[in-house]
């Protein structure tokens, strides 16, 4: 077995714990990533709002990627989800 070989087998136990941990704890990360957006915008006195919300769809959009759940809904930050990206955080 390679080095390339290890190397993919590695990334692909990581992805699949990652997957794990989203798919147990999801609800919390995503609390997590709107907590932690709240705080910036009220440290930047709603200065980057509209870069801070950027952001936190793109964390939840990745989130979404991550979770392999397949249960019909799209995991914790679908849009349309509760949870999922709804517009500027305030």
């Amino acid at each position: 077995m390679g080095f390339s070989d290890k190397l993919k087998g590695a990334l692909g136990q990581a992805r699949t714990k990652a997957s794990d941990a989203v798919d147990k704890h999801g609800d919390k990360i995503n609390g997590g990533i709107d907590k932690a957006a709240r705080f910036a915008d009220e440290k930047t006195k709603g200065k980057y709002s509209d870069k801070i919300a950027k952001g936190t769809t793109k964390a939840k959009e990745t989130l979404d990627k991550i979770d392999d759940r397949n249960d019909g809904h799209g995991g914790p930050g679908a849009p349309g989800t509760p949870g999922g990206p709804a517009g500027p955080v305030r």
